[in-house]
């Protein structure tokens, strides 16, 4: 039979027996006979005495347990805002083994080294009223702990709104072509600029390592012909460096053929002076000769600029005295019709000793006309 049903107050743990309601014994009542039952059981002494030690014990035992737990650990990469009774004592706590004052102090250890990182995406507006999307992700670190914990409430959603209100800022004040094409760095710059300036009022206490750009595209039902206008700027790019290049390897070709040109006019300018300047110095030698015989010197400066003249021409003209006419003498035609007899009375007579001999005393005898012709020819000429 249970305790509590009728006619079970013989199992009343609180010794309720004689039939009265009671409530459950003092904290000190228990205390008491427990400790005069150490009393009795070592031999007697008053139980007041063992209950001061009781109690002594026992707050030494809730004193090494309150000690033991104030130990913690932060790791390598982790600094512990430290807060005593809840306000920030401006220490960090370093990596390591440390002890704090439990229901005291509290210690909130935050990653300061992991490289972190936050997107963001969306369509977005240009200047030009044109429709884009752009994606991009930024890397950031937690620079001082005690504001990424308490400046903002949600530090992560706080820096992730302020990165997409600063790319649709940026991006609102750029025409599409250079989103899409070569103003991406800019752009990027300007991002990185623009978050780093609205994320310094709100003090969320991080340090913005990189910005990337990765990816920025017209939308899909327009993609076509900004390919293909793409394709036509890179084209124009690639005709405006290849033009260059052309001109680069044109320019120091032309710039070789006008120092040639100058060095060549430069010899002939200076061939030329020397050569006036000999003349004049071979006119200057001829003066004394020509005042002391002017005759002379006049016949002996003809006939020498006369022979210069004929010895690079085969025709000569003879204009005789005392007649009206002028003889015309064909000397290369002469010679050729006399090279080709021999030649044909040498092939007709090579195979006789007698047309040997004769071919030798023709020969001879041609020899003997042409020299007496020639002086005659020059005979008639000084006369």
């Amino acid at each position: 039979m249970a305790w509590n049903e009728p006619g079970g107050d013989k199992n009343d743990p609180w010794k309720n027996r004689g039939g009265k309601e009671q409530g459950p014994p003092d904290l000190d009542d228990v205390l008491k006979n427990l400790f005069g039952k150490f009393g009795k059981a070592g031999g007697g002494g008053s139980g007041k005495s063992y209950t001061g030690m009781g109690i002594g014990l026992l707050l030494v035992i809730l004193a090494v347990i309150w000690a033991l737990s104030g130990f913690y650990t932060i790791k390598e990469a982790e600094r512990g805002v430290l807060l005593r009774f809840g306000e920030n004592t401006g220490v960090l706590a370093q990596p390591g083994l440390s002890w704090k004052m439990t229901f005291i102090d509290e210690v909130i250890p935050v990653n300061v080294q992991s490289i972190r990182d936050q997107g963001s995406a969306g369509n977005m507006l240009t200047e030009d009223e044109n429709m884009v999307r752009v994606e991009m992700e930024m890397q950031y670190r937690i620079s001082d702990p005690y504001q990424w914990t308490f400046s903002v409430t949600d530090p992560e959603m706080s820096l992730s709104q302020a990165l997409d209100s600063a790319i649709r800022y940026v991006v609102g004040h750029t025409k599409m072509d250079d989103i899409l094409t070569d103003g991406r760095e800019t752009a990027r710059q300007r991002v990185r600029d623009e978050l780093e300036d609205i994320i310094a009022a709100y003090n969320i206490g991080v340090a913005i390592i990189d910005m990337n750009f990765k990816d920025a595209r017209p939308p899909q039902e327009v993609k076509a012909a900004f390919d293909d206008a793409i394709a036509a700027q890179e084209d124009e790019v690639r005709f405006i460096r290849e033009a260059e290049a052309y001109a680069r390897e044109l320019e120091p070709k032309a710039r070789g053929q006008v120092n040639r040109m100058n060095e060549e006019a430069q010899a002939y300018k200076e061939r030329s002076i020397l050569e006036a300047q000999g003349e004049v110095a071979r006119f200057e030698e001829l003066l004394p000769q020509y005042r002391a015989a002017p005759e002379v010197t006049r016949q002996r400066i003809y006939l020498e600029t006369m022979e210069h003249v004929f010895s690079s021409t085969s025709k000569i003209m003879v204009d005789t005295e005392g007649s009206g006419n002028m003889m015309y003498l064909p000397l290369d035609k002469i010679m050729e019709r006399q090279n080709v007899q021999t030649q044909a009375q040498r092939d007709q007579a090579k195979n006789t000793l007698e047309g040997l001999r004769s071919s030798a005393e023709s020969d001879n005898t041609q020899t003997r006309i042409q020299s007496s012709n020639i002086r005659s020819t020059s005979r008639q000429g000084r006369n």
